[in-house]
């Protein structure tokens, strides 16, 4: 069985490792100070050509059904960094457990830049 398939008594649920980026980038969203996904150029470059930012979050799912992400987050000028970070990997992690069932073993925050609010 792949490691991103679940089986149930009807058959097979497949969850793309862009699903499990869309949850996170979504939920590191939501945390006040959070300016964007990305690096400054990369998402810059993705804003440019219309793609989605969950495409900059890396995403491993291992043979144990066990989750690791890498969301590179640009936060806001005056918040706090440690605190921005930490309440990212809180919320990504619900939301990944509460939307996939998938169990989270890391949720690796790396602070790319400061930009004004």
């Amino acid at each position: 069985m792949n490691p991103d398939e679940l089986r149930n008594e009807i058959g097979s649920i497949r969850i793309h490792k862009n699903v499990i980026s869309s949850i996170s980038s979504i939920a590191a969203m939501e945390i006040e100070g959070v300016k964007k996904i990305g690096s400054n150029l990369k998402s810059s470059l993705f804003e440019l050509f219309d793609q989605k930012l969950y495409s900059a979050i890396k995403v491993d799912i291992s043979k144990n059904e066990e989750v690791r992400v890498e969301i590179p987050l640009i936060v806001k000028y005056g918040y706090n960094i440690p605190d921005i970070s930490g309440r990212v990997q809180e919320n990504v992690r619900q939301a990944l457990e509460k939307m996939s069932n998938l169990s989270v073993k890391e949720i690796n925050v790396n602070v790319k830049g400061i930009e004004r609010g």
